[in-house]
């Protein structure tokens, strides 16, 4: 069994290797060919792209060092290491955008032409390069690879649409279809990156996760046997999958040792539904007095 487990661990991060390399590699021959062929689209394009090398970047680098154990300086393991590569992602995309938004209302107010030619090339080498990378991670199972995988399938539609702009462009020589494009494209990448980064500050600022309702969990235990009360119940989440949860519960007519030792069982019965990464549970007797309430 665990033979099968570590098989799958080098081969989700040889998908993720080769990804980020085919993507970092791609990343500079696009931003040199943007600037070349004088095509705004192409450059945030390559904007985007850049930021799905260092989510790619992170993901390799995280799927390794996800597999590190927990230790003296981290107690909780390496997992919530991923929110500080979605945050650094995020940061990394809205400068690259505020520069293309800049770029192309500076083309749209001066107009340039781009070279369609030179743009349909590198449109046709984009769909193939994401196309190729998107279809290796699909056939992942990590969670890493699915979430990169529709990065992917985004940065294949994006270049379809510069494919579609540079065969209008050979055809019909406009000096604003390029930039109106590369500020859409800008757009929907920085509104994709607002929602993640609010998403990412959510779960740094340690707020309950939604798919969990603290309320329900309270009726639930206040429901069992021998529980009089809860307080100091918290749930937070170390990277937005594995969920900690901690509270103390305030027992009542507990006559002996046995009663204490249901109430762990039904305790850990209800929250066991809602798979939690780790739970830690305080009880106090009826004659006990929390010292931090």
């Amino acid at each position: 069994m665990g033979n099968g487990h570590h098989h799958h661990d080098h081969s989700s991060g040889r998908n993720l290797k080769l990804a980020f390399f085919l993507n970092a590699a791609f990343t500079v021959f696009e931003l040199i060919g943007g600037f070349y062929v004088n095509s705004v689209a192409i450059i945030s394009d390559a904007i985007h792209d850049l930021g799905d090398t260092i989510s790619l970047g992170t993901s390799w680098y995280l799927q390794n060092k996800s597999q590190q154990k927990r230790d003296a300086k981290f107690s909780f393991g390496y997992k919530r290491f991923s929110l500080l590569g979605a945050l650094i992602n995020s940061l990394v995309l809205i400068a690259g955008s505020i520069y293309v938004i800049t770029e192309a209302i500076s083309r749209l107010v001066e107009p340039e032409y781009s070279d369609a030619g030179g743009m349909l090339i590198f449109a046709i080498v984009g769909v193939a390069v994401n196309g190729f990378a998107a279809w290796k991670l699909s056939k992942g199972t990590s969670v890493n690879e699915k979430v990169v995988s529709w990065h992917l399938i985004e940065d294949v539609l994006g270049w379809i649409a510069v494919l579609i702009v540079a065969i209008i462009l050979h055809f019909y020589e406009t000096p604003y279809l390029d930039p109106a494009l590369s500020l859409l494209i800008t757009l929907y990448i920085l509104w994709n990156v607002f929602k993640r980064l609010k998403e990412t500050l959510f779960i740094f600022l340690q707020g309950v996760p939604k798919e969990i309702d603290l309320q329900e969990i309270e009726q639930k235990l206040e429901a069992l046997p021998n529980i009089a009360s809860l307080h100091h119940m918290h749930v937070w989440s170390l990277e937005g999958t594995d969920h900690v949860f901690t509270t103390h519960i305030k027992l009542k007519n507990i006559s002996h040792f046995q009663q204490l030792l249901d109430v762990k069982r039904d305790v850990k019965n209800v929250l066991q539904e809602y798979k939690f990464d780790h739970y830690t549970i305080e009880t106090e007797l009826d004659k006990e007095s929390c010292d931090l309430l």
